[in-house]
C-alpha cells in the first residue's frame, strides 16, 4: 500500500468529486445507513476470518481488514457530505467528549517509565 495521507477535508473532497460525476448523486440518509451497515458487516466478516474461529471458504475472494476499513471511510464520507457535515469537526467534538467524560475512567500509563499510575 502507498503512504498517501489525507485529511478528513481531503477525503470528503475526493469522495465528492467522485460522486459529483454521476446524475444520481449521493444516496438518501436511509440508504447510506444501510450501506454503512453492509460495510460494517463485511468488516466483521473479515475480522472473524482473520482473528476468529471461522476460516474463509476456498472459493471466497481474499479481502483485507484494511480494504474494508477503507470502504467504511468512503461510506462515512458520503454520509457526511450528503448531510453537509464536516468529519473533522465531528471527530473533534467526539474526542473532546471522550477526553472529558472518560479522562479518569481508565488506568493511565506514567510518562516517566511507562508504569501505570
Amino acid at each position: 500500500m502507498s503512504n498517501i495521507e489525507y485529511t478528513t477535508k481531503e477525503m470528503q473532497k475526493r469522495v465528492d468529486q467522485y460522486i459529483s460525476q454521476f446524475k444520481e448523486g449521493y444516496f438518501s440518509p436511509l440508504s447510506l445507513m444501510a450501506r454503512l451497515t453492509e460495510e460494517t458487516g463485511e468488516l466483521a466478516r473479515e475480522i472473524n476470518h482473520y482473528y476468529g474461529e471461522k476460516p474463509k471458504k476456498k472459493t471466497e475472494k481474499e479481502n483485507t481488514v484494511e480494504e474494508e476499513l477503507g470502504d467504511l471511510l468512503f461510506v462515512l464520507a458520503c454520509f457526511a457530505n450528503s448531510l453537509n457535515i464536516d468529519l473533522g469537526e465531528s471527530f473533534h467534538t467526539a474526542m473532546t467528549k471522550f477526553e472529558t467524560r472518560d479522562k479518569n475512567r481508565w488506568t493511565k500509563i506514567s510518562q516517566q517509565d511507562g508504569e501505570q499510575e
